[in-house]
């Protein structure tokens, strides 16, 4: 392989390393992400279940209090 060739072929794995750095990077960040959402996720269903469940509970008080007038 000519002395060119070769420095080409080395310029090219050296951008290949560089971009699966910047890939595998990118990738950590994407799952923390991911992770961080799923959590707000689960807190957002817990508090929509806590709100439906008092709403509920106002409601039915409401009721009652109509039943008793």
């Amino acid at each position: 392989m000519p002395n060119d060739a070769l420095k080409a072929l080395e310029l090219k794995i050296d951008e290949l390393i560089l971009l699966c750095n910047q890939l595998d990077a990118e990738n950590q960040t994407l799952k923390r992400k991911s992770l961080d959402w799923q959590v707000e996720r689960t807190i957002l269903i817990e508090k929509n279940s806590n709100a439906s469940e008092r709403m509920k509970a106002l409601l039915e008080q409401l009721h009652n209090a109509e039943s008793s007038l």
